[in-house]
């Protein structure tokens, strides 16, 4: 167990630890494939989704927004349909109204009391801005991938957020959903990690395809949710 009480900031992964994106992917692809005559099990657009967003991260930097048309397009080739503009742009366009998990706020308001908060997310600033307001606490330092100039699994991001919040890897605890996105390349650099596990705590299958499909990490403590990490921390509202 690690000491918890060493560190003074906490920095989050937002899309998947904070807000519930799996819903929000899902809620935005599927009018799309009906409209398509397309018949696509949750698990196959999920991994759909997550094969082409790595795809379209890779190789020179351009906006999440652009990214998330590319992951359209390349569902959409993929079930054998070119989607139109306003499709590909359906992804973006309804990012604002995906739902927090409810767990998050009155974590994020108790943790708020003790540690400094950050947030390390893949999205460009705008984005966020749309999704900040449901948190009802004020981040310490939000640095997207628009602000590094690369996506996760990148150190690029991880780096800087050391740099503007002051503090060494040893103060940092960094709390995120993905491994791939965040676990892996946050403990590479000698920073303390929690996974929540929120796949385990679907109830989906061990492996199940997902927008993130892994099950096991390197972090230091897995949790199945915000709420259990405030509970292990030994804090409450």
């Amino acid at each position: 167990m690690i000491g918890f009480s060493e560190f003074e900031a906490i920095t989050f992964d937002c899309y998947g630890t904070l807000i519930d994106w799996e819903t929000g992917i899902l809620n935005a692809l599927r009018p799309i494939m009906r409209a398509h005559g397309v018949s696509a099990t949750e698990g196959d657009l999920l991994k759909a989704y997550a094969e082409h967003e790595a795809i379209e991260e890779a190789g020179e930097f351009k906006s999440y927004r652009d990214v998330l048309r590319g992951v359209v397009a390349g569902v959409g080739m993929r079930y054998g349909f070119d989607p139109s503009m306003d499709e590909r742009d359906a992804l973006v366009d309804s990012i604002g109204g995906w739902p927090v998990f409810s767990d998050t706020v009155e974590a994020l308001r108790v943790l708020s009391w003790r540690y400094r908060l950050g947030i390390i997310s893949n999205v460009d600033d705008d984005i966020f801005a749309a999704t900040a307001q449901a948190f009802e606490v004020d981040f310490d330092m939000v640095l997207t991938s628009e602000q590094a100039r690369s996506y996760k699994p990148s150190s690029t991001s991880f780096a800087l957020a050391l740099t503007r919040l002051g503090l060494p890897k040893d103060k940092m605890l960094h709390v995120a959903e993905s491994v791939r996105h965040d676990i892996v390349p946050a403990k590479a650099m000698g920073i303390s990690c929690v996974w929540v596990n929120r796949v385990k705590a679907s109830g989906r299958a061990a492996g199940a395809s997902g927008a993130t499909s892994e099950t096991s990490s390197g972090a230091d403590i897995e949790v199945p949710d915000l709420k259990t990490l405030v509970k292990t921390m030994g804090l409450s509202g």
